[in-house]
Formats: structure tokens, sequence, C-alpha cells
């Protein structure tokens, strides 16, 4: 009796420190409860055509001070009839070695027409679109775009997300009118509080003053 009891006292804790996350990280649908999150490597719809490493649900965990400054972002953009919409968060490191792995494997092209069809595999490292560590592995680094508040839809930003090409880069000239205010209107948004951006990836943004600058975690999202 006593080794039963023993034994639930010890699963009960396992199963709740597995649940809790490192200290100054939050789920931030806690904080941004309409916030739309469609994490594209808890799913097949990526470059690498596969559910990638340390992704085992499609929710959003990222540092408390991140989604306090993606709220401000939501506000605002509320007020016009629209939402922000979330690709990617906190990134496990064992992510970013999948990726590693998956760039050295030059056979492996099953979705290069469809996100990089003008950059050779073996020049993705080169190209600065694959990398050792990423930002997003320091939990304050956010892939997001804006969605219509009625219908749902994504606003057109030009180039779909984790395009490898030109057309993601923030200034790229061959935009139509709407494209072009659309980014804007995103970049104007983030850079106002408080994220700074990457110039190769419309989507892409850091915190500024980032909690967690040096370190790069590697817990799993579940």
């Amino acid at each position: 009796m006593r080794f039963k009891l023993l034994l639930s006292m010890l699963l009960v804790a396992f199963l709740g420190k597995q649940d809790t996350l490192p200290e100054g990280f939050v789920y931030a649908k806690t904080i941004i409860p309409d916030l739309e999150v469609e994490l594209r490597y808890y799913s097949v719809n990526n470059f690498v055509g596969d559910t990638i490493a340390g992704y085992h649900a499609n929710t959003l965990i990222l540092t408390q001070k991140t989604v306090q400054a993606l709220k401000l972002v939501q506000q605002e953009l509320q007020e016009q009839n629209l939402c922000l919409k979330v690709f990617d968060g906190y990134r496990p490191q064992r992510a970013v070695n999948h990726f590693m792995a998956w760039a050295k494997d030059l056979n492996d092209t099953i979705n290069k027409q469809q996100f990089y069809p003008e950059v050779q595999k073996q020049h993705l490292f080169r190209e600065e679109y694959i990398a050792t560590r990423s930002g997003h592995s320091r939990g304050s680094t956010v892939d997001l775009t804006i969605i219509d508040g009625n219908t749902g839809e994504d606003l057109d930003m030009g180039s779909p997300y984790d395009f490898f090409g030109k057309p993601s880069w923030v200034h790229y000239e061959k935009l139509t009118p709407e494209q072009q205010q659309n980014r804007q209107l995103l970049q104007r948004l983030m850079l106002k509080h408080g994220f700074r951006n990457y110039t190769r990836e419309w989507w892409h943004f850091t915190l500024k003053d980032e909690p967690f600058p040096k370190t790069y975690f590697d817990f799993e999202i579940r």
C-alpha cells in the first residue's frame, strides 16, 4: 500500500515537473487568449515537410516580456479589426539540430519548389537560411503575420511564410501597393512596441530587451 502511494506521489511530481516552464517563460495564450497560433513546425507544412523535433503541440511559448509586448501590438491591430497570427515562437535547440541535419541531406528536397525554388540546398547555410543557433531558442523571437479579424485570412505580404528568397526581404521592391502597405503596418507596430526585425524575413522579430540574450534553451513544446 505504501509502495503504491509513493509511486503515485512520484508520478504526480514527475508530471507536474514536465508541465513547468523555466522561470520567465509563459504560455502565450494565457496572456493573449484571442491570439491565433499555427505552429508550422508542429505540422508537415514547412520546408522540411515533417514535424520538427521538440514540437509536440500547437502551443506557443515565449518569454513573458515578449508576450506582454505582443499584447500591445494585438490591441492596436484589433482597433482596425485585424489580429496577429503566430507561426513560431520559442524553438528548442533540438529543432535547430533537426534543421541542420536536414540541410546536410542534399537528396531530401521534397518541398523545394514551395519554399526554396531558387536556392540550392547546399547553399542554405551560406545564405543564412539555416544556422547552428537560432534566436528563437532564447525565447524572445517570434515569426508572425496579420490576419483579417472577420475572415481569419492572412493579409497578403507578397511571399509565403518561410519562403527562402528575395521576395521575403522586408524591402523587396517588386510588391504591389497593398503588399507594401501590409508589410509596413506589421513592421511599424512591431518596432513601435520594442522589437527589431530581420531584413531578410518580413515575419521575423526579436524583442530588443530580451531577458535571455545568451541562453539557448532546449525544453520541449507540449
